[in-house]
């Protein structure tokens, strides 16, 4: 609850001085002292406040204590409040009794000790502040559920509209269909229906068949349309190859459940359906030893296990990197739960009570199809940031990935004082094979110039294109003479291979220059590249086709 909201206790006593004295000890920033004369005013009160406590004088004229307590305690809205009954008369057993019957939580006797009453009054403000806190924690993990169902909504209708997208696609594949052929004869059909309308030749008797004919033109306009606009990307993939495409898929699910009654029903259900095969554990350890040597596209998990409950096992999955698609379905079923089992990564959730052919048959198509838009999302996301990385021609790391390199190389070389080589290559008289050959030719060598670059370098050295015909390649822990040893080597066997295009036979030569950090120098990155750069334009400038080390 905020803050700077005041907790609201009201104190029933027919005698001013009474109420001033109480005022008085309670006296404190986060509290409101409400007071009233008589059972009446108290009853009208009650309903207009939300108040944490009352104390409530058993002696009163007109209406008593017990008589307020007995009425509030029949509303509702009032029947929670905890109620403190003050009273002077009696400390006998049966009066007390008496007020405990009427709803007391507790009696005070006068004349009131004031850290009694403060001890007491607090255990309830500090009750009704932690209820208060519940009721606003509740409340926003209500709010978090309805979210997460009208998200989980909208994707599983943009899901069904994929689904039904690529069905689509499928039937007209299979029928040997496209937007274009329905388009064609569509497009006839109207415009003759529009010519007809123009020349006003229609016969009365024909008209309403003809505005039905229209009408189904219309219906079919729309579905090319969403034809056209269909992807026509690979199609979809599940876990071990499986595609939308096999109208037969087998779908395997492992069915973590130690309660046989409640796995025969789910088995039941699913029985007339042959593509779904279903395998039973009973227990976390159980299944994660199936896991091992068993591949499944689903996991239908129960709630409560003999050794744990599903967020255990969904840490537990999630933490092995187990991408299988889990669906919580269980007895223990409440909105709290739901919560926290789809954001530990559940797919779905079902309440045992609500287990059925439609919902269960619902749930695997849903959480199969949104396991395989993830798997998508994931691969789309590696792809790019490969392709942030690579050279799109030679598939080699690119300038980018370069520069980041060679920081990450020289820095290692600094803390471990190992040295470092840096080279450069150039293909010699590459422009002629552009102009000579054209572009297409010039990619090809380029490609296979690469292919030779990688397979001719160490696995931890790092192989990049810098720019053009220019290549670069970093040595970790080499010394100038091992690297002028590699790039003579690699000159030779450029030198010695065949270049081919469409029947042509190319011959081509490098030129290389290599620097070299030595241990324990301060060389940077920078410098490293420059005085390479330098090597290489030695090697130019002295008739190419040889390796020039700085």
């Amino acid at each position: 609850m905020p803050t700077d909201e005041l907790i609201e206790i009201l104190v029933v006593d027919d005698r001013p001085e009474n109420l001033l004295a109480i005022e008085g000890v309670l006296d404190r920033p986060d509290l409101s002292i409400i007071t009233a004369t008589s059972g009446n005013e108290a009853l009208g009160l009650v309903l207009e406040h939300t108040f944490a406590l009352i104390l409530l004088d058993v002696q009163m004229p007109g209406m008593d204590g017990f008589e307020v307590a007995e009425l509030m305690r029949g509303s509702e809205k009032t029947r929670h409040i905890p109620i403190i009954f003050l009273t002077a008369i009696s400390k006998e057993e049966t009066h007390v009794f008496t007020g405990y019957e009427k709803g007391a939580v507790d009696y005070l006797f006068k004349p009131l000790d004031p850290l009694i009453l403060r001890s007491k009054v607090n255990v309830f403000v500090e009750l009704f502040r932690q209820r208060k806190e519940l009721q606003q924690s509740n409340s926003e993990l209500s709010q978090t559920v309805r979210e997460l169902e009208a998200v989980n909504r909208q994707i599983r209708e943009q899901q069904e509209s994929v689904i039904e997208e690529e069905r689509l696609k499928v039937l007209l594949q299979m029928a040997g269909a496209t937007a274009h052929e329905l388009n064609q004869p569509l497009m006839v059909l109207m415009g003759n229906v529009q010519l007809m309308e123009m020349d006003g030749d229609i016969p009365e008797h024909l008209a309403a068949r003809v505005e039905k004919i229209v009408e189904a033109a219309n219906r079919i306009s729309s579905i090319v349309k969403k034809i056209q606009t269909l992807r026509h990307d690979e199609p979809r993939t599940y876990a071990g190859g499986k595609t939308i495409l096999n109208l037969d898929q087998k779908v395997s699910i492992l069915s973590v459940e130690d309660k046989d009654r409640d796995f025969a029903k789910v088995k039941r259900i699913l029985q007339d359906h042959r593509q779904l095969k279903l395998t039973r554990t009973k227990s976390i350890e159980d299944a994660f030893e199936r896991l091992e040597k068993d591949r499944f596209d689903l996991i239908f998990l129960d709630y409560m296990l003999p050794d744990g409950t599903g967020l255990d096992f969904l840490e537990a999955i999630n933490s092995k990197g187990v991408e299988t698609p889990v669906v919580v379905i269980t007895g223990q079923g409440d909105e709290l739960i739901a919560s926290r089992i789809i954001q530990a990564g559940a797919y779905d959730y079902l309440p045992k009570a609500n287990v059925s052919g439609k919902a269960l048959l619902r749930i695997i198509s849903n959480a199969l199809e949104k396991a395989g838009l993830k798997r998508e999302m994931r691969m789309a996301q590696e792809k790019l940031a490969e392709m942030s990385v690579r050279d799109e021609l030679t598939g080699m790391f690119n300038r980018r990935y370069f520069q980041e390199a060679l920081e990450r190389e020289i820095s290692g070389a600094e803390r471990y004082g190992h040295g470092l080589a840096l080279c450069m290559i150039d293909l010699d008289h590459f422009k002629q094979v552009n102009d000579t050959h054209g572009h297409l030719c010039g990619d090809r060598v380029l490609r296979e110039f690469g292919r030779l670059l990688d397979s001719s370098i160490r696995k931890y050295d790092v192989g990049c294109r810098f720019g053009g015909e220019e290549f670069t390649v970093i040595l970790p822990d080499t010394t100038l003479e091992k690297a002028v040893l590699l790039c003579e080597r690699f000159r030779e066997r450029v030198k010695a291979h065949e270049f081919t295009y469409e029947g042509l036979v190319l011959r081509i030569t490098t030129s290389v220059g290599v620097a070299a950090r030595p241990n324990g120098g301060e060389t940077t990155g920078k410098q490293l590249v420059e005085l390479a750069d330098k090597a290489l334009y030695r090697a130019k400038s002295q008739g190419r086709d040889q390796v020039v080390a700085i």
